[in-house]
């Protein structure tokens, strides 16, 4: 637990703490009655009843359309599976700003959906809610699926034939085992969608404002920092809440599994129910996921002489406006190089913290596994002004520095590898382990000979959720990544923010481009996943 902790004091909670701080005291004297006075006026009031009600309807949104999903790439194979299951994930990797204009060009005024049926949503709180499913589709795909994929269905088949249904085998035997990834998946699609910024921003307009996007009005318009420092308290006091019932919630339904080797329970579908099952989710995923990427798509070839390159040539050269330092094009490079970074990171912290966590050593451990979750649910403006502030002076004087992004990429891609690998490594049954120590293997081959065998899927998969989240990392990135190598999430919110059809081009090309470097990117992380297991086992 050593450097995990570590890192959460020096790059979380030490900026967190010291923005706060400056909000909440003037002139060495803390100024907690401003805390009762921020919470009693009814515009902010409105805004933490909106925040609550959007993320538990998106959550359940999202659980209701995506959990077919996870079922269907767990237990089905069918062509172009390995295809499919990475693309609804680059949702997951583009900025917030990108998921809210691909539903404007799709729902909102002159988009597909009011050419076609005079249809718009973008003012209503359903473009919110479905931009968040469109976001986190992924999240539940990935990380329930991921363990739904290695439970042996010979123990479901052995409750029916002692004379359960399929209902109630389902109910007895593979239920209480997903639990623990279902609760997992659900708490970070809350988290996401109570700290969502960009989407709400984009869609909600002046209707609908969430705690993240009030702190960043707070902040960076009306300057007002010590009712952003309060909104910021109130979240930290909120995710700290939910994290804790979770951790209390999952930890007494974890049981024991017997897992087997990924995609060796995959087959191809059977009966007409099956069939239509595939159907549903597949059409759901081309409503839901392909069509709002094709509209990007075809924005960006979309110029205004007629389709061609033209957006994309832009991008190798510098603006009039100077809206760059360099050609926007050199953020693909910037991006890439930052996210390996972040997930090297990542996955040495998170696993540190994965393989801690399974030693159930009292309740130290245990709230640490709900700290590990707290970035994702405060606010990325708050933590972006915090390393501002903070790491600007020795020894920390880290503000020219270019590791200082991959960072902050790093504390969010933390917690989703230490969620994936967490239900796996604490399902290893014990005794497997302890017969490695009876036979002679010291601790370390042990863990590399029993555990590491049954857990490097989950650790592919976490490589991959972290590589993806630092690519779209976007709250505290664009405060910090310096104007001569921005990043493509960055980028992107640069050309959107300014006037022109040109810009607007610009934009949505960057974002295909994106889109291309993520797809690509999850395909081999797929195949190599594939192979890896194959051999293992």
């Amino acid at each position: 637990m050593a450097l995990p902790v570590a890192f959460f004091a020096v790059f979380f909670a030490w900026p967190v703490v010291s923005i706060v701080a400056r909000g909440v005291k003037t002139d060495g004297t803390w100024q907690f009655g401003r805390i009762g006075e921020t919470l009693s006026r009814p515009d902010i009031l409105e805004v933490l009843w909106f925040t609550l009600w959007q993320a538990a309807a998106s959550t359940a949104l999202t659980l209701l359309v995506a959990l077919p999903g996870a079922y269907v790439f767990a237990r089905f194979d069918f062509p172009g599976k390995t295809v499919l299951r990475a693309v609804v994930t680059v949702p997951f990797v583009l900025p917030t700003v990108m998921v809210g204009t691909a539903f404007l060009a799709l729902a909102g005024r002159g988009g597909l959906m009011d050419e076609l049926w005079g249809l718009r949503l973008d003012t209503t709180v359903w473009a919110i809610l479905l931009a968040h499913v469109f976001f986190n589709y992924a999240v539940v795909v990935r990380t329930v699926g991921g363990l739904w994929a290695q439970l042996d269905p010979r123990q479901e088949e052995a409750a029916r034939v002692l004379g359960a249904s399929r209902w109630q085998a389902w109910r007895r035997v593979t239920l209480p085992a997903l639990v623990p990834s279902v609760a997992a998946a659900a708490l970070m699609v809350f988290l996401f969608t109570f700290t969502s910024f960009g989407v709400v921003q984009i869609l909600g307009g002046t209707s609908y404002s969430t705690l993240e996007a009030e702190i960043y009005r707070q902040t960076a318009r009306l300057l007002d920092l010590p009712t952003a420092a309060v909104l910021t308290l109130v979240q930290f006091a909120a995710v700290g809440t939910i994290l804790a019932v979770h951790a209390r919630t999952v930890r007494r339904k974890e049981t024991a599994l017997q897992l087997v080797p990924a995609g060796s329970t995959a087959r191809r579908p059977r009966g007409a129910g099956q069939w239509a099952l595939l159907g549903g989710v597949l059409a759901s995923v081309a409503l839901l996921i392909l069509l709002p990427l094709g509209t990007l798509v075809e924005r960006s070839f979309a110029g205004p002489d007629g389709y061609g390159l033209g957006y994309y040539r832009a991008l190798g050269s510098l603006d009039e406006a100077g809206t760059f330092l360099v050609p926007p094009l050199e953020a693909i490079g910037n991006s890439l190089e930052y996210a390996l970074v972040a997930t090297a990171i990542a996955l040495l912290i998170g696993g540190l913290a994965a393989a801690a966590l399974t030693t159930r050593a009292g309740r130290l451990v245990r709230g640490f596994d709900a700290l590990l979750m707290l970035p994702l649910g405060v606010s990325a403006v708050t933590v972006g002004f915090g390393f501002l502030i903070t790491l600007d002076e020795p020894p920390l004087d880290l503000r020219a520095s270019w590791i200082l992004v991959p960072l902050a990429q790093a504390l969010v891609g933390v917690p989703f590898v230490v969620r994936t690998m967490l239900p796996v490594l604490r399902v290893v049954d014990a005794r497997l382990r302890e017969a490695a120590a009876v036979l002679g293997a010291s601790p370390l081959r042990a863990w590399r000979e029993v555990d590491l065998p049954m857990v490097w899927r989950a650790l592919l998969i976490a490589a991959g959720f972290a590589f993806a989240v630092s690519l779209g990392e976007f709250g505290a990135t664009v405060f910090i990544a310096r104007p001569d190598n921005p990043t493509l999430p960055v980028a992107v919110a640069r050309l959107l923010g300014r006037p022109g059809e040109l810009n607007y081009g610009q934009a949505m090309a960057l974002s295909t481009i994106l889109m291309a470097v993520c797809a690509v990117a999850l395909l081999l992380l797929e195949r190599l996943r594939t192979e890896r297991t194959s051999g293992e086992f």
